[in-house]
Parts: C-alpha cells; structure tokens; sequence
C-alpha cells in the first residue's frame, strides 16, 4: 500500500506558474497515472550538486507527496538537501525554464542548475 504525504508534510513548493508548466509538460507526454514527477539531487554540475527534475515512475526508497495537484516522487535521503526549497517557473527573455530557490544551498554556479551545501 503506498502512502502520500500531505502537501504541508512536503519538503519542497511550487509557485503557481511551476505547477501549471508541469501540468502542461505531463499532458504533452501523454504519461500514464503512475508517473510523477522526480524532484531530487544527484552529484555532478560546477557547484558540487544538480538537481533532477523529470517525470518517472515510483522506485524503492521514494516517498510520495501530492504538492498542488502535482504527484512528486523523491528519494528519502534528498529531502534533507531540499527541505524549504521552492520550483519556480520563469518564461522572460532573459530566462526560461525551471528555477530553484534552495535555502539550504550554500552557493550556486551562474546557471542556477546545481548548488553546493
């Protein structure tokens, strides 16, 4: 039996312009009810640490939170390196894509796709 973790349990938010991209970006992939999207860190990019962010299905060690409508899988051990962090989406000129306001990032490189801690 799977457990989902209430949206105030979860370590990370989305402001309302994320959760509408991610809506947008699962309906044009046509994924089936048992994806979700992966919010985690991996090693690697010029700060120490990236972030992963992408749709895929629940693995051993996951746990499951609902965040605005959005099912999001993540990794136990990621949650103490994402705990208050907030996903933003930013469509301007000068930026597009998904940000991430980390407060537990010590430092971050220019592009703002991976941190240290």
């Amino acid at each position: 039996m799977s457990t989902v973790v209430e949206t105030a349990m979860a370590p990370v938010s989305f402001t309302p312009g994320a959760v509408k991209e991610i809506h947008k970006l699962k309906d044009m992939q046509d994924l089936g009810d048992d994806f979700g999207l992966r919010v985690g860190v991996e090693g690697g990019g010029c700060s120490g640490m990236s972030y992963i962010l992408g749709f895929d299905q629940k693995k051993d060690g996951d746990q499951e939170y609902l965040i605005d409508g959005v099912k999001v899988y993540m990794h136990k051990a990621h949650g103490m390196y994402l705990a208050g962090m907030q996903i933003d989406w930013q469509d301007g000129l000068n930026s597009r894509g998904f940000t991430f306001n980390n407060p537990n990032a010590a430092s971050t490189c220019g592009c703002g796709t991976s941190f240290s801690v």
